[in-house]
C-alpha cells in the first residue's frame, strides 16, 4: 500500500502517524445527547455519553438493541449532530465544522463499513472501491492501482471483476472495507459488520479487522452485540439506555469471558 498524498488524495495507512499518547484522542464524547420522534413518541436515544479512546487500536461498542450503539456511530461518522455535549475525532470538534468540512473531514479521516454491504450492483468490484474517488475527482490510473492494491491486500483480488452478486458475502464486506480503506482514513467505524455473515465469515472478518488496526496503526471502532466480536478487540465499551455503563479489557477472552463480564456489569447497579 505505497501511493501517497494529502489533502484527500490517495495515501498510505498510518504513514507518519504514531499512536496518540499525549496528543488529542482519537475518540472523544463529552456529554453527548440525543434523541429522535418515533410516531408521535420521542426517544432518547443516548443519555449523556462520556466515552474516550486515546490510542489506536481495535475496539468494540457492545450493547443490546435500542441501547444507542448505531446513534453513537453515527455520531462519530459527522453523519448527524449532537443535541447537546461535543463529538470530537482526532482532535476536531465535529459539531463546530461547516457542512462542507464536515464532508471533506469524513471523507479523508472516516471509513465507515455497514451490515448492509451497500456495494453497487451494477458496478464490479474494482468499481465499486473506485467509487468515492471517481466521485472526489481523483485520477482514474491512480484510482485503478490503488482498488486493486486493498483488494489484493484483503484477499479478493482475484474477484476484482466480479459484480456483487457474484460473490458471497464475506466477499462482498471485503470490497466493502476496500471502498471505505480508500483514501487512507486514520479511523475506520464498523456497524454490525458480520450482521449478514455466517459465523465462519464473521471470524475471519473480526481478525482481518484486527489486523488492520495493527498493521496500520489505525483506530477501528465497531458497533455489535455479540461477545464472540467484542472477543477480538482491545476495549469493549458497554452501551446501556443510551449511556457507557462501562467498559472491558477484552482482548485475550474468549466469546464466554466476554459474555459472563458483560452480563455481570450491565447487571451491576
Amino acid at each position: 500500500m505505497s501511493t501517497g498524498g494529502t489533502n484527500g488524495e490517495l495515501r498510505n495507512p498510518g504513514a507518519g502517524r504514531a499512536p496518540s499518547s499525549g496528543g488529542p484522542p482519537v475518540v472523544d464524547c463529552r456529554g453527548v445527547f440525543k434523541s429522535y420522534r418515533l410516531a408521535e413518541h420521542e426517544v432518547q436515544a443516548l443519555r449523556g455519553v462520556d466515552l474516550t479512546i486515546q490510542d489506536p487500536g481495535f475496539y468494540a461498542i457492545m450493547g443490546a438493541s435500542g441501547s444507542g450503539k448505531s446513534t453513537l456511530m453515527h455520531l462519530l461518522a459527522a453523519l448527524d449532530q449532537p443535541e447537546q455535549g461535543t463529538v470530537a475525532v482526532s482532535g476536531h470538534a465535529l459539531q463546530d465544522l461547516s457542512e462542507r468540512d464536515l464532508t471533506l473531514f469524513r471523507r479523508n479521516n472516516i471509513g465507515i463499513v455497514f451490515q448492509q454491504f451497500n456495494l453497487i450492483p451494477t458496478l464490479t468490484a474494482v468499481e465499486n472501491v473506485e467509487l468515492p474517488g471517481m466521485l472526489a475527482g481523483e485520477r482514474a490510473g491512480k484510482l485503478r492501482a490503488r482498488a486493486r492494491e486493498l483488494l489484493d491486500a484483503l484477499g479478493v483480488g482475484a474477484r476484482a471483476g466480479h459484480r456483487p452478486d457474484a460473490l458471497s458475502g464475506g466477499e462482498q464486506q471485503r470490497v466493502a472495507i476496500c471502498r471505505a480503506l480508500l483514501f487512507a482514513p486514520p479511523v475506520l467505524l464498523a456497524d454490525e459488520p458480520t450482521g449478514n455473515l455466517d459465523s465462519k465469515s464473521s471470524e475471519v472478518l473480526w481478525s482481518l479487522l484486527g489486523d488492520l488496526a495493527k498493521q496500520h496503526t489505525m483506530t477501528i471502532v465497531m458497533v455489535t452485540h455479540e461477545p464472540a466480536a467484542a472477543a477480538h478487540c482491545r476495549r469493549t465499551f458497554i452501551l446501556q439506555d443510551g449511556r457507557v455503563k462501562g467498559a472491558l479489557e477484552t482482548e485475550g477472552l474468549d466469546a464466554s469471558g466476554v459474555a459472563t463480564r458483560y452480563q455481570h456489569l450491565v447487571a451491576a447497579p
